[in-house]
Order: C-alpha cells, then sequence, then structure tokens
C-alpha cells in the first residue's frame, strides 16, 4: 500500500514516468481482482453443498481426473519423444517435412478431435458400418469395438493434439546435447541414449508434460462431451446445474492445488535446463543417415501421431464440407464468425496494449513493486477457463456494484453495471487469461533491446512518454505481432470460459460447434471447426520458426 500511495503522490506532481506507472498499477490490480475474488468465493456458505458433493461425487471427479492425466501422460511422451529424438538423431526421406508437421495437431482443439472420432468410431458411423457389412454383423452383439466416448477414448484424443508441447521441448533439448558427451559414452561403452541423451532432455521433457497436464485439466469440450466426470465437468455443473456458484469455487479450489503443483514441477524443470560443454568445439551430434528399412519405421513412427492429431479428424471435416452437409444457417455461422473474429481481435489489441504498457514500465521504471505485481497479474493462463470464470464473474459483480454505486450517489446517474451480461465481461476474462501470452511476448523482447538505444533517447531530452511511444512500437514489432496472433488464436479457440460468460444470444465459433456438435450434428459445425483449425496453422509456423533459430544459437547462446 505504501508503494501504491507513493507512486500516485509522484503523478500528483507532475513525474510524467509516474504516469506509466500508475497506469501499471491499476491494470495490474484489475487483473488480479478475478484470482482475489475466486478465493473469496471459495470461502463463503455453500449451503452443505459442499459436505454432500465430498461424500458423492467428488472423489470421482478426483479420481477421474488423476487418471486422465495420468493417461494422456503414457501417450503424450510416447509421441513426443520418440518423434523429437528419431528427427534430432536420424536423416531419412522426408525428415525435414516432419519437423513442421508433427506441430499440426496442435492447430487442432481437443474438443473438435473428440467430436470427430465420435463420428467415425461410434456405432452409426462408416468404420462399424465398414466391418459390419464386411464379415455380416448384425448388431452390437455380434463383435467387440473399444468404446470411443470413454476415459480411454479422452486419453487418446487429447494426447494425440497436446503431444507437441512435448516434442517442440524435446527436439530442441536433443540438439543441443554436446557431441562430446555422444563420445564420453562410447568410451565408457554405455548407452548414450539412456545414460546421456534422455538424461540431460529430461528437464525439457518434463516440462512439456507439466503443461500438457494443465491442459489436460483446463480441457471441458472433451470431458463434457465423453462425459468424463472431471473437476473442470464437475465445476461447470454444480455451476450452471445446481446454481451453486460457492461450491464451485470450492471444486475451483482444488483444481488450482493440482495447477501449483504441474506449475512447480514446469519451473523446477526449467531450472535445471543447464549444462556445459567446457570442451573447445561444442559441436551438436550429427544425425546419422540411416537404412531404408529403418527410414520407413522412422517414417510411419512419425506419421501416426500426425493422422490421428491431423489428418484423420481434418480429412472428416472435409469430407462434410465437400458432401454439402456444413452449412444449415449461413446467417448462424457468419455471425458467429464474425463475433469470434471481433472479440478474438478486440481481446489481442488489449492484451498487447496493456503488456506493452506494463513491461516498458517494469523494464525500464524499475520499480520492484510493480515487477511483483505486473508478474501475478499475468498468470491467468495457468488458471482453467472454468475456474477463471467463476472469479471473472464474482470480481465483476463486485466492480459493477461499485460503478453503480459511484454513478448514483456521486454523479448522480442512475447505473446498473457495465460488466455482467455484455461482451465487456468476456473481453475482461479473455484478457485476464492470456495476459500472459502477451506479456512473456513483450519481455522476451524487450530483453533483446540493446540498453543503449532507450538511453539514447533519454539524453537527447526526449523524456520518458517520448521515447516509449516513438522508439518502442518499432523496435518490438516482432513480438507485438508474435502475442496479438498468439492471443487472437487463443480466444478463437476458448470453449468454456465463451460458454461461461457470454451475453444472451452471442455465439462465437467455437460455441457454435459445440452446440452443432452435442446434438450429434456435427456435419453442420464442420465448416466452422476447420476455420478454427486453419486459424491454429499461423502459430504453428511461428513455434516452428522459433524453434529453428533457436536450435542454431543455442549452442553458442
Amino acid at each position: 500500500m505504501v508503494n501504491a500511495f507513493s507512486l500516485i503522490v509522484r503523478a500528483r506532481h507532475g513525474d510524467p514516468t509516474s504516469t506509466w506507472s500508475i497506469t501499471t498499477l491499476i491494470a495490474s490490480l484489475l487483473l488480479i481482482g478475478p484470482f482475489v475474488a475466486l478465493f473469496v468465493t471459495a470461502t463463503g456458505d455453500s449451503g452443505g453443498l459442499w459436505a454432500h458433493l465430498m461424500k458423492t461425487v467428488f472423489p470421482r471427479y478426483v479420481g477421474n481426473t488423476l487418471a486422465l492425466m495420468a493417461g494422456v501422460a503414457v501417450i503424450s511422451l510416447f509421441f513426443g519423444v520418440t518423434t523429437a529424438w528419431i528427427l534430432a538423431r536420424f536423416r531419412f526421406s522426408g525428415d525435414r517435412i516432419f519437423e513442421w508437421m508433427l506441430l499440426l495437431p496442435a492447430t487442432v482443439p481437443a474438443y473438435i478431435i473428440a467430436y470427430t472420432y465420435t463420428d467415425l468410431l461410434e456405432y452409426a458411423g462408416p468404420v462399424q458400418g465398414m466391418l459390419r457389412e464386411i464379415f455380416g454383423w448384425q448388431s452390437a452383439r455380434d463383435y467387440w469395438f473399444p468404446e470411443i466416448r470413454s476415459l480411454g477414448g479422452a486419453m487418446l484424443v487429447m494426447a494425440s493434439v497436446l503431444y507437441p508441447y512435448i516434442y517442440l521441448l524435446a527436439r530442441t533439448a536433443f540438439r543441443l546435447t554436446p557431441a562430446s558427451y555422444f563420445e564420453v559414452a562410447q568410451l565408457h561403452n554405455r548407452n548414450f541414449t539412456l545414460t546421456a541423451d534422455i538424461a540431460l532432455a529430461r528437464p525439457a521433457i518434463v516440462a512439456g508434460l507439466a503443461l500438457v497436464l494443465m491442459e489436460v485439466i483446463s480441457d471441458f469440450g472433451t470431458v463434457d462431451y465423453f462425459a468424463v466426470e472431471t473437476l473442470t465437468l464437475g465445476i461447470f455443473n454444480v455451476w450452471l446445474g445446481m446454481n451453486n456458484l460457492t461450491a464451485a469455487a470450492q471444486i475451483a479450489g482444488i483444481a488450482f492445488i493440482f495447477i501449483i503443483g504441474l506449475l512447480y514441477i514446469e519451473r523446477t524443470a526449467r531450472s535445471r535446463q543447464r549444462f556445459m560443454d567446457t570442451t573447445q568445439r561444442g559441436k551438436e551430434i550429427s544425425p546419422k543417415r540411416v537404412s531404408r528399412g529403418w527410414g520407413a519405421v522412422c517414417v510411419l513412427t512419425c506419421l501416426t501421431p500426425i493422422l490421428l492429431g491431423f489428418g484423420i479428424p481434418v480429412s472428416v471435416l472435409l469430407n462434410f464440407i465437400l458432401q454439402g452437409l456444413a452449412i444449415s444457417d449461413s446467417d448462424a455461422l457468419t455471425s458467429s464468425a464474425i463475433n469470434s473474429v471481433l472479440v478474438s481481435m478486440a481481446a489481442a489489441i488489449c492484451v498487447v496494449t496493456l503488456a506493452s504498457v506494463m513491461v516498458l514500465t517494469v523494464s525500464y521504471r524499475k520499480h520492484p513493486f510493480l515487477n511483483v505485481l505486473a508478474a501475478v497479474s499475468a498468470t491467468g493462463y495457468a488458471f482453467p477457463g472454468v475456474v477463471l470464470a467463476i472469479g471473472v464473474v464474482s470480481f465483476s459483480g463486485a466492480l459493477d456494484g461499485f460503478i453503480a454505486t459511484v454513478g448514483e450517489d456521486v454523479l448522480g446517474i442512475p447505473s446498473n453495471g457495465v460488466l455482467i451480461g455484455s461482451v465487456a465481461l468476456l473481453i475482461l476474462a479473455y484478457v485476464t487469461r492470456f495476459q500472459a501470452i502477451g506479456y512473456g511476448a513483450l519481455s522476451s523482447g524487450v530483453q533483446r533491446i540493446p540498453p543503449n538505444i532507450m538511453n539514447a533517447g533519454f539524453v537527447l531530452g526526449r523524456g520518458f512518454s517520448g521515447t516509449m511511444i516513438s522508439l518502442a512500437p518499432r523496435l518490438l514489432r516482432s513480438s507485438m505481432m508474435a502475442a496479438g496472433l498468439l492471443v487472437f488464436v487463443d480466444v478463437m479457440k476458448e470453449l468454456p470460459m465463451t460458454l461461461l460468460l457470454r451475453p444472451f444470444n452471442f455465439d462465437t465459433l467455437s460455441t457454435y460447434v459445440y452446440q452443432f456438435a452435442k446434438d450429434e450434428l456435427l456435419e453442420e459445425a464442420a465448416l466452422a471447426a476447420l476455420a478454427i483449425v486453419i486459424a491454429g496453422l499461423g502459430p504453428v509456423i511461428l513455434m516452428n520458426a522459433s524453434q529453428k533459430k533457436r536450435g542454431r544459437t543455442g549452442a553458442t547462446g
């Protein structure tokens, strides 16, 4: 409080840099507000519902969540680590193409792949229909076929689109392993893959796995469609089904404990991603050219996750579109697409603007209090969308009450609030959750700016504001564009927060797809689903370009 008061006093005395500090302070407090509101709501009285949940469904929520995390972890590790190791250590026909193709499943939201696989593999789907025709089976009693709408099915479909987190980090780690480590292992007749290669990449693999598991906890569309009762689905059911926000917040608190544990694991793993090669050469291990037979094995291994996570679901969607089944209400689809683009652009602009002001302020003002506050405000991405939505609603309700009180008592203007029930509430939720993307991208960009450039502006008398406004956008253009694109695509794909917080009769592409798929009408949502997938190609291109650049500079950086 003392730090905040000092900033206000300095601003009133005409300190121009304090205007930036006050803006950063207010923005940080607004973004932290939903976190605080979430925990305040969780301390309320649930009317005895919490005790009832603990005795009935809550153990099932926790058990299913843990089982889903374990299954997705195993499959994601297999897909991510094996493909990363193959591409880092071997050369074969098509290896350069597979490097970026293995990132394609990241463009497909988990709920979309769940919808497509259900349509493909259910009893009335083409796969089982073809099997019955070939073998003469008459009904489901005549044969056994795995149930896609199950816990195991959820594990497979989620792992098929989440493994790129592990693949990307593991591939970088494998390629940065110095050749001297391989030589030492050979000298001692040890298996290099097990004793050094995997061991050195383990921190990167664990960091990627932690990100995968955070996405698993955050998922709503897949578990809802497959009827897998996880903590996230439990929050949704208690909030909307039982109309008890307090009990939903208490379940969210348990989910938050899971997230904190995963964040700790991820940070610990990243802190150990350091090793030194003290030799003079410092060269990387050269990939080995393999024979045609082993090359075919490598191709098959790399092709499998691509087909599961991208090729098959996109083919299903394209088939619906080519058959002319994808549009039943063009007006509703167009309206949903326009809404998606507008809210995604608004959220991206807000995030980039706020992140730019906050990062520049904490970087050049060197204020410890603001530095901590800004960093905390950029942690929303760690919260599942359903969890964060509770905090946003509680905080917005209190903020609307404050605005109404000020409007009536101070200004004499009646007000019913501006957030609850409006698109502004949705934008606030998006900015709160995805601020971490903008803050991280801009922080990385500022670190690459030579300090002398900004200092030259100060010396020339342009002042803090003049220097920031004139130089920062030019120097941080690529970081701003990358952050804006990533936020835009994440908002396009966001489902649970949009479902919970959207105004009445307001649909985006994600909710449009969800509503049709929930009614078993995936073919009518195919075009909207494919539009979401295409939008995700931008970040994949960025990720691949960034990873290549890191691979070229990592050995010397």
